[in-house]
């Protein structure tokens, strides 16, 4: 059913805000007009492959746009 089941999103992370964080996050949220899980996934997975040096899938439809140098 599934080409790799490596793929499926099925591994949780807690991540805890105080209340300016989150108001930051949902912020910037409301500006890009993606929900807030979203944002934060895709800014952790951008700096995690960032500080590694690897280079990414292209991203998927309505995805975060990436920086570009």
């Amino acid at each position: 059913m599934y080409p790799d089941r490596k793929r499926i999103r099925d591994n949780r992370l807690t991540v805890r805000f105080d209340d300016y964080e989150e108001q930051l996050v949902r912020a910037l949220a409301a500006y890009l007009g993606e929900q807030p899980t979203t944002l934060i996934r895709e800014l952790a997975l951008r700096q995690a492959e960032e500080l590694l040096g690897i280079q990414r899938e292209p991203a998927a439809p309505g995805s975060v746009p990436r920086k570009t140098a």
